[in-house]
């Protein structure tokens, strides 16, 4: 999955010292008589992008990396977002370990920058700062009743079944019998298959030790009622945003049949001989999924299942009805759509003609956003992303970005890692062509006594593995790899803090 952040999420875990005003914060250099003469740099995220460009940085023989994280905990949506039935994509916290365990290199977790510390006070204590932190919003709807109960957002409710801190109180009702799910990505297609693996499927992972789902989601997903989700996409099979990957486990799917519908797929026999191979090969299992006709083994699995999934094509949100009484939503009011143009151009346009889908349950897939860190840093609102050229900040020396703040919340972790390596190689070519700032900087010994001074108390990466070593054990207990602390309050309770 898409690694659907990394300074994003919104709990604070200890009552927090203001920030001093504009203009009052003491210098750095009236308190540090002894100062390393070695590059000084930091990465604010602690996610597959700031954990790259942390690797790449670390190729410079004396460069020392100190990584701040808002969480207590590091790894980002490898830990959040993941789906918890994908382990083996979460294999990359061990590179990341190596990483952190580099004698040049440290963690600082439960440091929220932008209000804990700012970015210009990072900027004087290090000779470059790297933006990774992510995207921690949800694009909204903005349409009619999404404010209703029954609706929330897929980042939330993937935030809820993964241990997230601010997402546990979600709560979701799950009495429904049907779920609609607006977008059709890769997080649209865990979030359905979360939502329709029958309970006894749940039950085998545990017992081999493939799921860290937290046990609140697993209890209330145990006694999920939802038995057919619905995924609707503005445009068509050929502009579906998830990966073949994820469509097969969907396809493949216990218990659970896909619903499509042949007409959507008229004429696109022709049109996919000339599409990039990746896409073509997706296409071409949906067509034949829609079209022909099954063998006797998969007819009879599909007669059996007593759920299902589908793709509703052509169709785009236009209100979140109500129930009769008003205080939940009851359906989606859906408008007919055509496509219009070619190729990148390809849009959605209505048709004029409007249908109402009847559902339980909303969940909004439609993107993820990033968030302005600092009132210091450029930010294109619009567009969700700090304006860069290569990763480098424009109009602002020696700040840097990378992941989905710099080129906004597309793609997965190896195409993360490759646009960090690339931010990380433009920052050092800069350092060796003497663009950043010259003489020592202090680093974090400097943010150390600002942090102190306003209460805060950072968690290190030694801390982290006593945490992740509580949690391996309370899963012991259940068959899982680990049970995840999800209160940021006992997480720092359990160190001390």
């Amino acid at each position: 999955m898409a690694s659907r952040c990394w300074r994003w999420w919104g709990w604070s875990a200890r009552p927090r010292t203001r920030l001093p005003p504009a203009g009052s914060t003491p210098s750095f250099r009236h308190h540090f008589s002894t100062q390393e003469k070695t590059p000084q740099i930091c990465v604010v995220g602690s996610g597959p992008a700031g954990f790259y460009t942390a690797q790449h940085l670390l190729k410079h023989p004396q460069a020392h990396v100190d990584i701040y994280e808002k969480q207590p905990v590091p790894f980002g949506l490898v830990r959040f977002g993941v789906a918890p039935d994908h382990p083996e994509v979460k294999n990359v916290i061990n590179t990341f370990t190596q990483t952190a365990h580099s004698g040049r290199c440290a963690f600082w977790g439960n440091v929220e920058v932008g209000r804990d510390v700012t970015v210009p006070e990072l900027r004087e204590a290090y000779h470059a700062v790297v933006l990774s932190y992510g995207a921690e919003d949800h694009r909204a709807l903005e349409i009619p009743g999404e404010e209703l109960p029954g609706v929330c957002s897929a980042r939330a409710f993937v935030g809820w079944y993964n241990g997230l801190p601010e997402n546990q109180e979600l709560e979701p009702d799950l009495s429904c019998d049907t779920a609609v799910i607006l977008g059709q990505g890769n997080v649209a297609l865990d979030v359905a298959r979360i939502l329709l693996t029958p309970p006894e499927h749940l039950e085998a992972l545990l017992l081999c030790q493939r799921t860290d789902i937290t046990k609140a989601a697993l209890g209330v997903l145990r006694q999920s009622r939802v038995k057919t989700v619905w995924l609707v996409g503005r445009r068509g099979p050929l502009q579906v945003a998830f990966t073949i990957k994820e469509l097969r486990e969907m396809i493949q799917l216990p218990g659970a049949r896909p619903i499509l519908d042949p007409v959507d797929f008229l004429g696109l026999q022709d049109k996919i001989k000339e599409v990039p191979r990746p896409r073509k090969r997706l296409t071409e299992l949906l067509l034949r999924t829609a079209t022909e006709k099954p063998g006797p083994e998969e007819a009879a699995r599909q007669a059996s299942a007593s759920r299902a999934w589908g793709l509703r094509f052509f169709r785009s949100p236009q209100q979140v009805l109500p129930s009769p009484d008003g205080r939940r939503a009851a359906g989606v009011r859906l408008a007919v759509t055509r496509l219009e143009g070619v190729d990148e151009a390809t849009r959605a346009v209505p048709t004029g003609d409007m249908e109402d889908l009847p559902c339980g349950l909303v969940l909004s897939s439609i993107g993820y956003k990033s968030r302005p860190v600092d009132p210091s840093v450029p930010f294109d609102s619009k567009l969700g992303v700090i304006p860069n050229v290569e990763g480098r900040v424009m109009d602002v020396p020696g700040l840097y970005c990378s992941g989905w703040v710099k080129r906004g919340p597309t793609g997965v972790i190896a195409t993360t890692m490759t646009d960090s390596f690339l931010t990380g190689q433009m920052l050092l070519q800069d350092l060796k062509a003497g663009l950043l700032p010259s003489g020592p900087r202090p680093g974090y010994a400097a943010i150390q006594a600002l942090l102190s001074s306003r209460g805060v108390r950072p968690v290190s990466f030694s801390d982290w593995e006593k945490l992740d070593a509580e949690e391996v054990v309370r899963g012991q207990g259940t068959g899982k790899p680990r049970e995840k602390l999800v209160d940021p309050q006992e997480m720092l309770r359990l160190l001390g803090h």
